[in-house]
């Protein structure tokens, strides 16, 4: 696990994600399970390419709807940025609010990298907004070294 995460502060414009979900928690590595399965899925039915009104081949995991915090549940979108969600597709969409964002790069290899990244905020992240958080997977980027991946926290 990396020692020292190093980010940088940048504000985002708001955006939508559609794309499959599952309600999970971290509590005894459910959400491990739970988005390990969705990615799983996801990948192995080509989701993506059925993701209408989709902006580019980017795969983002968005976390969102916390209760209260990242120790209870919380909704987990694993789809693509759209210009607006289409509810007739029977995707789920999730607002990714404007907002200040906190980037992380992570360093190692997929997935361990992000699921350190991820770790090491828990154990310390002040001022997290806790609306939304959200990892980006940059399509043609196939680095099993996770430089493909950025991490962005809310904060506020």
């Amino acid at each position: 696990m990396t020692d020292i995460l190093t980010f940088e502060e940048i504000r985002n414009a708001g955006f939508f994600v559609s794309g499959i979900h599952v309600r999970t928690t971290n509590q005894r590595n459910k959400a491990q399970q739970d988005i390990g399965s969705l990615w799983q899925r996801f990948m192995s039915e080509n989701l993506a390419a059925s993701i209408p009104g989709k902006l580019s081949d980017d795969i983002y995991c968005v976390y969102t709807d916390y209760e209260p915090d990242h120790t209870g549940w919380y909704t987990t979108v694993l789809g693509c940025r759209v210009e607006k969600p289409e509810i007739e597709s029977g995707l789920f969409s999730a607002l990714v609010p404007e907002g200040s964002y906190r980037r992380y790069k992570p360093v190692g290899d997929l997935p361990g990298c992000v699921v350190d990244t991820w770790m090491k905020i828990w154990e310390d992240s002040p001022s997290r907004s806790y609306i939304a958080d959200y990892d980006v997977y940059r399509a043609g980027i196939n680095c099993p070294d996770g430089s493909g991946v950025e991490v962005y926290l809310g904060v506020i």
